[in-house]
């Protein structure tokens, strides 16, 4: 129609070619709309580069996580065997089952690397109260577990001893009144050295204190108790009651199970049934269920990262519509179609949400990898995670500039170029 207003006419059986835009020129139209404002491209896909970026982190982590807590379940808890003393369908007749020569029999055991039997002192006459002197500022004292354990216990702990020794064998045989207490008790009750052989009184009988604890990998509780040994505990305040006593056995990898299932015919082969043996549970379902959680949680927080950087692209691409009217109303005026304008919208904030997604798989690769090394770990990245990661940049790049795409292919050129 504009061709007739001038004068002019087309010429009959040659067709007009459509406008077209080649992939090339979409592609540099959109890299220099971009380059025309690099600081405000930059900042648009900072809130993808940190959602793709802790996207990539949290998975790689989390999967690095899981790794070490099958090693530590694999040293310890795998490795880790409670027998308890029910007493049978009867409790009351058998106040203590396990045998004086529970630690041997179960040590005589394939597999096992220690075992030992344990109580909390629970006397008549109610709780017991620990303290450094019988007179003066200190013997107030404080109410403190006292733990009544057989040598195994303390082996099987795998305590870190500051000061002194653990009582062993021969203590227990013959009743010795020594025990063994964790810094912090040790701290508070004043005692800083055992070169001085320091005594502490539980209730109104005299201990000496021949070990100071300050970190054990098993049964946390002995930092917060006062142990001392069974046979001495037997003495002076009788046979476990209420609680009954335990056993703590450390075994080898791979031989908690058969052990478990040993373990009360060892003990009592006219009784099994006094006993209750616990094995271990299965790391992997822990695992699982740990690194469940910490997915659900952490993707929670990538994604919202995400819809930051999807929401900050879309309202840059919608400002650069309305600054550009002038520019879209003069490319529709030389014949660039609305489709044209889509595309070259939709590219720019593809681009912007690809460079995000690429920058922050960096980023998160490179998070995972100096935590790793600096927890001494073995970083585990999944390869699927980095693959999709700048897929996911691009994705939210395009969905992120659907709506200021198609605003401005609906820019009137008349309209436009009267602004």
């Amino acid at each position: 129609m504009r061709l007739r207003r001038a004068g002019l006419r087309a010429r009959p059986g040659i067709p007009v070619s459509p406008s077209r835009l080649a992939p090339r020129d979409l592609l540099s139209e959109a890299l220099a709309g971009l380059l025309q404002r690099s600081a405000r491209s930059v900042l648009t896909a900072l809130g993808t580069v940190l959602g793709v970026g802790a996207f990539v982190a949290i998975l790689g982590l989390t999967s690095t996580a899981s790794s070490q807590i099958d090693t530590r379940f694999n040293l310890l808890t795998a490795t880790e065997v409670s027998v308890e003393d029910t007493g049978g369908e009867q409790p009351d007749l058998t106040p203590q089952a396990f045998p004086t020569d529970a630690d041997a029999r179960i040590e005589a055991l394939n597999g096992v690397e220690a075992a030992g039997v344990y109580w909390t002192v629970s006397p008549s006459e109610g709780t017991l109260t620990v303290r450094a002197a019988p007179v003066g500022d200190a013997a107030a004292g404080e109410q403190t577990p006292v733990v009544a354990a057989s040598p195994g216990v303390i082996t099987a702990a795998r305590p870190h001893i500051r000061l002194g020794r653990a009582f062993d064998a021969y203590h227990d045989r013959a009743g010795s009144r020594v025990a063994v207490i964790g810094s912090a008790l040790a701290a508070r009750l004043g005692i800083t050295t055992l070169d001085t052989r320091p005594a502490i009184f539980i209730g109104d009988v005299p201990f000496s204190v021949v070990g100071i604890v300050d970190d054990v990998q098993r049964k946390a509780d002995l930092l917060l108790s006062v142990v001392v040994p069974r046979t001495t505990a037997e003495q002076i305040w009788g046979p476990p009651t209420s609680p009954r006593a335990q056993m703590l056995i450390s075994t080898r990898i791979g031989a908690a199970a058969q052990i478990a299932a040993e373990a009360p015919l060892a003990l009592r082969p006219d009784h099994p049934e006094y006993f209750k043996a616990i094995p271990p549970p299965d790391p992997r379902t822990l695992r699982a269920s740990v690194t469940s959680d910490l997915n659900q949680l952490f993707l929670l927080l990538a994604a919202i990262c995400l819809v930051i950087g999807a929401v900050g692209i879309a309202n840059t691409t919608l400002v650069a519509v309305l600054e550009r009217t002038g520019e879209i109303g003069l490319r529709r005026a030389l014949g660039a179609q609305g489709r044209h304008i889509t595309a070259q919208f939709l590219t720019e904030s593809a681009a912007l949400g690809t460079l995000g997604g690429v920058i922050g798989t960096t980023l998160g690769t490179l998070t995972v990898l100096v935590v790793a090394v600096t927890r001494q770990w073995t970083p585990v990245i999944p390869p699927l995670v980095v693959t999709l990661a700048p897929a996911i940049g691009l994705a939210t790049g395009l969905l992120a500039g659907l709506y200021p795409a198609w605003r401005a292919a609906r820019v009137e050129p008349a309209e436009a170029l009267r602004r």
